[in-house]
């Protein structure tokens, strides 16, 4: 009697495990990616005035999983939950003007780098604050757990102002500026650029860059099999020219790295 209860207390085990790996999905098989993104990041991720998620990273996505055989849908995310909303499984991919960090890259995989960008510092169209110089004592604002807060607090006018305020979106930040609640911005610059386009004679970016970066699309770590199967899509789309006329359908040009 001892012997059978003890070989079905074995049974139990093995079907637990053999259960537990066949629901154990790997994302690189996966029929539907999801994708975090924050949709107020224009133009890389944002709302039209329908309230569709449109943008050069969702063109780009779009394009890639068409590539890859899958199906993909758009989550937006706080972003500064991004790294833990990925590792969690809850999205399957952080892309949407992404930039690669040392310190991100010990969270998470990267493709190669798609898109150059850099942070910048933008004021009010008839501010007098033109240099670096002209920042201290004032007030900044930037968006919170992002590149462009990692590069202003590496760089020595954080020493200098007066006090910074961290908002969930550029757009928040923006309107502050607007509002003249803050002086300044520190902003990723193709944002910027888009936006000075949309809302002519607002605002003026300063000559002074803080950073040059590189964005790319982040996948969670272990999976390399995800990483391997996206990069040979992007590189794909890089060959065919696919990217290059979804960057000149949002830039303008093509921006895209080769």
């Amino acid at each position: 009697m001892k012997r059978i209860f003890s070989l079905l207390v074995l049974l139990v085990g093995v079907m637990a495990v053999l259960a537990a790996c066949g629901s154990k999905e790997d994302a690189s098989d996966k029929k539907e990616l999801v994708i975090g993104i924050d949709d107020k990041f224009a133009p890389l991720g944002f709302r039209d005035d329908k309230n569709e998620v449109v943008g050069f990273d969702i063109d780009m996505a779009k394009a890639a999983a068409k590539e890859m055989g899958v199906e993909v849908t758009f989550q937006p995310i706080d972003w500064s939950t991004k790294e833990s909303e990925l590792a969690s499984g809850r999205i399957d991919l952080i892309w949407n003007g992404y930039t690669i960090t040392k310190e991100r890259q010990e969270k998470v995989l990267f493709t190669k780098p798609y898109l150059k960008n850099a942070q910048v510092i933008v004021t009010l169209k008839d501010s007098n604050l033109t240099t670096f110089n002209d920042l201290t004592d004032k007030k900044m604002g930037v968006q919170a757990q992002s590149s462009a807060l990692e590069a202003f607090n590496a760089s020595d006018i954080s020493k200098k102002v007066k006090n910074v305020s961290e908002f969930k979106d550029n757009v928040l930040a923006l309107n502050d500026l607007k509002a003249k609640r803050v002086d300044a911005v520190v902003i990723d610059e193709v944002v910027i650029d888009y936006y000075m386009t949309q809302q002519k004679n607002t605002f003026k970016v300063m000559d002074e860059k803080l950073a040059p970066e590189e964005y790319g699309v982040g996948i969670k770590k272990g999976n390399e099999a995800l990483q391997t199967k996206l990069q040979k899509a992007l590189d794909a789309m890089m060959k065919d020219g696919t990217s290059a006329e979804i960057s000149k359908k949002w830039f303008g040009e093509n921006k895209v790295i080769d």
